[in-house]
Order: C-alpha cells, then structure tokens, then sequence
C-alpha cells in the first residue's frame, strides 16, 4: 500500500502522477486536484480543465482573465457565424 501525499491515506488502491520529473503519490483525484492544479489568479479556484492564459497568468475562465488584464480580449465562447 502507498500513503496518499495529501492527506496521509495508507490505500491499496493509490496511484502515481508522473510530472515535471517528480511522481506524486495520491489515494483520490480529489487530493490530487488539491495538491496538483493551478489556481485562477482572480477567483482563487482551482482550474480543473483547460483554463486560460493572459500576460503569463492562469485564469479558469476568459472572465477571470479580462478582469484581472484588462484589454486581454479573451472570450469563453466564439460565435461560429463571426469567427
């Protein structure tokens, strides 16, 4: 069995996340989430999907992203008609 690095879980069914050369060591996603995922330089959640990128900052959505940089133009979503 492998203890979860977040909450200290000794689980059978634990796994490994490989990443930036490291491996982590986790009993849920949920703790993984906790410990891996960035956090929105606005709101303060973490960005579970794709997220956005604006003047080098992490954002979870476009809204966060124009609030924070202003003039950053990004939209959560594009009309197909206007591109």
């Amino acid at each position: 069995m492998a203890a979860c690095e977040v909450c200290g879980n000794d689980y059978d069914m634990a796994f490994e996340v490989h990443a930036q050369g490291a491996v982590h060591v986790f009993d849920s996603f949920e703790c993984a989430i906790h410990a891996m995922a960035p956090v929105c330089e606005h709101c303060g959640c973490r960005i579970i999907g794709h997220g956005v990128q604006a003047g080098g900052r992490f954002f979870c959505c476009a809204h966060c992203a124009n609030g924070a940089e202003p003039g950053a133009g990004l939209r959560d979503r594009v009309d197909a008609t206007t591109g």
